[in-house]
Parts: structure tokens; sequence; C-alpha cells
């Protein structure tokens, strides 16, 4: 199942996709994530969620622009999970990591590089 964000008419674009390998959602961001744009982040955790996952993987690898409120929505998003789905973002640059880090993110939620990173930590 995959949905996307029109961005033809939106000040801030951002696509959201959301794709499954096995029992993992991947959901992957794309652009600005902001005010405007966060809102279907949440929507695609909550129906992610509503198929009981093993893990969901938020993939910002692609994300322009992360701000407060997007970051809000991940530890929403991994608070959600509680202790019976493994919640990991993928992050790494000065636009995702640098931000989550600055304000503490990183020492809640499990942040990897690339999604093959997130995948394979799943296994080991």
């Amino acid at each position: 199942m995959s949905s996307e964000f029109d961005t033809s008419n939106n000040p801030s674009p951002c696509v959201i996709s959301a794709d499954w390998q096995d029992s993992t959602a991947i959901i992957r961001c794309v652009g600005v994530l902001d005010m405007l744009t966060t809102p279907q982040l949440e929507r695609e955790i909550a129906v992610a969620l509503g198929k009981r996952p093993t893990s969901l993987i938020v993939d910002l690898s692609q994300v322009e622009f992360l701000a407060s409120c997007g970051m809000s929505a991940l530890i929403a998003g991994h608070d959600e999970c509680a202790s019976t789905v493994r919640f990991v973002v993928v992050a790494d640059g000065p636009a995702t990591s640098r931000p989550m880090e600055l304000i503490g993110l990183t020492d809640i939620l499990e942040v990897r590089a690339n999604v093959e990173d997130a995948l394979e930590a799943k296994v080991a």
C-alpha cells in the first residue's frame, strides 16, 4: 500500500509514502516536513500501526527540512509503539539527524543512517 501527498498546490512540498517489507512498515518522507505536512506523516504512522507491524521505520533520508512539529510526531509515534513495536528513524545529515541530536531525540529514539542499517539491526 502506498499513498502520496499531492504537492502541486502545496507551499511546503512533501511526499510521504508507505510500503512493507515482511512485517516491517517503512514510511518514507521526501521534501519538507513542517506544520503543513506533518499531519500526513501522523496519519501514515497511525495507518501502519493499525496493521500491527513488528517494526516501523520512518525514513527521513530525503527530508530537506525537519521542523519541530515533525520531531514531535516522531516522539508521538515512538510512544504509540510502546514496547510491542520497534520504532526506528532513518536520519543522517544536517537537515535531520543534527537537529534531532541537538534537542536530545537521538537519546530517546533509535536512529540509523539508512534503511538497510535499520532493517539489518532488526534481524541482529
